[in-house]
């Protein structure tokens, strides 16, 4: 273990005796901090705890004591009650294994000084956690802990209806003893890193999207491999990590593949990429590579604006506000969906199963992503696979 992980996770009681003048304990404490800033700096959340100095000076000629303590500094917010909050922060510690199963909690009055709370708060805090079948007690054994949750941070990009299918299917699969916590990162970079700084040390298991498709992001350096598990976006060195990735060029041009004997019904396939899209602009190559192979005139239309819904024509599509738009001018158009033109859209949902006679969908498995997901979660072992791209034929094309 290294200094700063053990300035962070041991407890440390240092008394030190200067015959100095008082400012060499001065002194002491700014090295002190430099070694808490160090530490910070390098992602070792000193997180739940803080370093308590206090300088003594008896008197001008007394010699200074420097009392460090290694202690317990939890913020209590305005957002809740103490109570719901001390909940959380000791179901925390329990998940990490703070508190080990079996083992005798802290007394009531331990914790109310550690947390600088009433009696009455760590009283009620208990009884939740009771309630909850966390924690028991018994006479002359006190509180102690019965049930571990386990912490899963689960780390999307943004919310659509088939991540909705993501995290059902996960959260499902796992056991009532693992608790998930659902963050998105809108593909904003400093939000990924600040929510990932913040989450390091805090959880049991990883579960991240990148916000990347070319590059993973150099704060997931930080976590141990075998609680990390990559998820959609992947291509970039992965290292030691576990994956389960779509393949946005190889299986995109295959299941289009599937689709040619349909596609050449059509004078032209149009592929909507609108400028700002998050999805991956290596399948743009992937597609003009399929048009060029299959001679198909293919075009990558990216000023959304000035599209027009053609007859004969087909369009792929990657946004539901571009599905909705497109079926929107059609009718605006008199034209039939499925037979004057043909429309695909990328990532499957239930609405599309509705939509007029139903829309194709070139899709991957996202109940299998979530299934897989959380067996690496229950198993423990290391995964690595891509998802194939399927197609799901219905009667817009």
């Amino acid at each position: 273990m290294s200094i700063p992980q053990k300035i962070i996770y041991q407890s440390v009681v240092f008394i030190a005796e200067w015959h100095q003048p008082f400012f060499f304990s001065v002194i002491l404490y700014s090295l002190f901090r430099m070694l808490y800033n160090i530490a910070s700096f390098y992602g070792l959340l000193i997180e739940n705890h803080f370093f308590c100095i206090s300088i003594v000076q008896h008197s001008l000629l007394d010699k200074p004591s420097l009392a460090f303590r290694y202690t317990m500094n939890r913020v209590f917010g305005q957002q809740t009650t103490k109570v719901k909050q001390l909940v959380d922060m000791i179901s925390h510690d329990i998940a990490l294994g703070r508190y080990a199963t079996d083992h005798a909690l802290p007394s009531i009055n331990r914790l109310s000084e550690d947390y600088q709370v009433s009696r009455d708060t760590v009283f009620k805090a208990f009884a939740d956690l009771k309630q909850r079948g966390i924690i028991d007690s018994t006479p002359g054994k006190g509180y102690f802990v019965i049930s571990r949750h386990k912490k899963i941070l689960l780390l999307l990009d943004e919310y659509s209806p088939f991540k909705d299918t993501l995290y059902n299917t996960f959260v499902k699969r796992l056991s009532k003893h693992y608790k998930v916590d659902l963050w998105f990162h809108q593909y904003n970079g400093t939000l990924f890193n600040n929510l990932i700084r913040d989450a390091i040390g805090s959880y049991n298991y990883y579960v991240v999207m990148n916000f990347d498709n070319e590059k993973l992001s150099k704060s997931l350096f930080k976590i141990d491999p075998s609680k990390l598990l990559l998820l959609d976006f992947g291509k970039f060195d992965k290292k030691d990590y576990s994956f389960i990735c779509q393949d946005f060029d190889e299986s995109f041009y295959q299941a289009l593949l599937t689709l040619v004997d349909r596609l050449r019904h059509y004078k032209r396939l149009m592929m909507l990429y609108p400028d700002g899209i998050k999805h991956p602009e290596t399948s743009c190559k992937s597609f003009a590579q399929f048009c060029a192979d299959q001679q198909i005139q293919g075009e990558v239309q990216r000023q959304y604006e000035m599209l027009s819904v053609e007859k004969d024509c087909a369009y792929l599509v990657f946004r539901q506000i571009d599905v909705v738009n497109i079926i929107k001018k059609s009718r605006e158009a008199g034209l039939e969906c499925g037979k004057d033109f043909g429309l695909i859209a990328y990532n499957d949902t239930p609405a599309y199963e509705v939509i007029d006679k139903g829309i194709t969908a070139m899709t991957i498995d996202w109940e299998k992503m979530g299934r897989m997901a959380a067996d690496f979660i229950l198993n423990g072992e290391a995964i690595h696979q891509y998802l194939p791209t399927e197609v799901r034929l219905r009667g817009s094309l």
